[in-house]
């Protein structure tokens, strides 16, 4: 975050230590996996970093194991997440973790599309609480004067 913000003037940057899950499955298996994020705006572009906080499956681990940092994956939202989980499983997509935060409304799913690193694609559900979420840190994003750069969500 620091980075982000010294390096770019990103910010502020919205910090969840202890993502809850309702479930998380990696290539189609129950996974505990454990992770914080933070996320920031510049512009209409979000910022997510992801920290594993543990050695359980999940995309985000596989990609570090593998020695990666970085960019690992680009997300699309959509208000219509079945037609488009549906289409892209129709297309041959296979996914590779997929999840639930918050309720129905807040699904997503990562797909097994990683050609070269970072190019692994994102689906997320943002027709419920994470779309307005996401609107806020969008908004509030676009007054920053530098002050309060990193905010605890609980």
């Amino acid at each position: 975050m620091n980075h982000w913000i010294t390096g770019m003037g990103v910010g502020p940057w919205f910090y969840i230590e202890d993502v809850k899950t309702d479930w998380f499955r990696h290539r189609g298996q129950e996974s505990d996996a454990k992770m914080s994020i933070a996320l920031a705006n510049s512009g209409d572009l979000q910022i997510e970093l992801i920290q594993p906080r543990n050695e359980a499956p999940s995309m985000y681990r596989e990609f570090l194991d593998a020695g990666h940092e970085r960019l690992q994956h680009m997300s699309y939202w959509t208000e219509d997440y079945q037609g488009l989980y549906n289409k892209a499983l129709a297309l041959g997509y296979r996914v590779g973790h997929e999840g639930c935060i918050g309720g129905e409304k807040g699904r997503f799913a990562y797909f097994n599309t990683e050609a070269h690193p970072g190019t692994v694609i994102e689906i997320s559900d943002i027709s419920g609480g994470k779309g307005r979420t996401f609107g806020h840190i969008r908004k509030v994003a676009e007054g920053w004067d530098g002050s309060d750069p990193i905010r605890i969500i609980k």
